[in-house]
């Protein structure tokens, strides 16, 4: 089983220092890759996230990227509705060579209606988008010329280029546990589910999963925090999700301070030894 470990990029530790030791500190520890989330812009008084200051994913793992060469870096996750899939899409392709292939795009549809309200896109359309969004990268990123026909995103793409693809496919995980979500992971590479499903359920994704993708090369990941700081309850989790068929988790430390959080990552990398 592999594991990740979220990078702190949210919240009063987020810094160009904060962000660097920590992707060196995962490298070093052997982690199989550093992880970002997203939100751009949240109502005043929301309960959740905890801290409006969200360093920008993209620039963050591009900056991660500079100081590290082994370590993968993925999105958990881009709301993809929420963003024009061209800009995006270029952003992406830059990303995946300047790290010489090393990114994962985990991708979901979102939930804070005020968010998508902010940035004049429609809140009850995000699955269509996604799915159109998801088409449309791939599509100027595979073709050259590309000519797309859009119906949800306004876009007019009849015979033009964009330049660079990608030096390897992008592979695209997706977010949620809904049944919309797991039927779209399943025609991608991957499921990136979130910590809020119970262990009870775990069981019957993966076997739905495995069902409709018994290939390798589609990922079942999870993400979940890291316990609090409790090594035994961490370990104990990271080992029923392997027994669960979990081929990949991502840990995501909640300490606030920096020295804290990297204090945590290296109890995260002890309790993960011999998975």
């Amino acid at each position: 089983m592999q594991i990740g470990i979220h990078l702190p990029h949210i919240g009063r530790k987020a810094g160009p220092d904060a962000i660097r030791r920590a992707a060196i500190q995962a490298e070093e520890l052997g982690f199989a890759d550093v992880w970002v989330s997203e939100h751009i812009i949240i109502p005043k008084d929301a309960n959740y996230p905890p801290s409006p200051n969200f360093w920008d994913p993209v620039l963050t793992l591009t900056w991660a990227a500079a100081y590290t060469k082994r370590v993968k870096l993925g999105t958990s996750v881009l709301v993809l509705p929420m963003r024009h899939p061209l800009p995006l899409a270029k952003e992406l392709a830059t990303l995946q060579n300047l790290s010489q292939g090393r990114l994962i795009l985990g991708a979901g549809v979102g939930w804070m209606e005020a968010e998508f309200g902010a940035l004049g896109v429609p809140f009850r359309e995000r699955g269509r988008r996604m799915d159109e969004g998801i088409a449309m990268m791939k599509a100027v990123w595979n073709d050259d010329p590309v000519t797309f026909s859009a119906r949800w995103i306004a876009a007019k793409i009849e015979t033009m280029r964009m330049q660079p693809k990608p030096c390897e496919p992008i592979p695209i995980w997706i977010g949620g546990s809904s049944d919309a979500a797991v039927a779209r992971a399943l025609r991608l590479d991957g499921w990136h589910g979130g910590g809020r499903i119970a262990p009870e359920e775990l069981p019957a994704i993966v076997q739905r999963l495995r069902a409709g993708r018994p290939d390798g090369g589609f990922t079942i990941s999870l993400r979940t925090s890291d316990a609090g700081g409790d090594s035994g309850v961490l370990r104990a989790r990271l080992e029923g999700y392997k027994a669960d068929g979990i081929g990949h988790v991502l840990v995501a430390p909640e300490e606030r301070g920096l020295d804290e959080y990297l204090a945590a990552v290296e109890r995260v990398a002890r309790c993960a030894e011999g998975l």
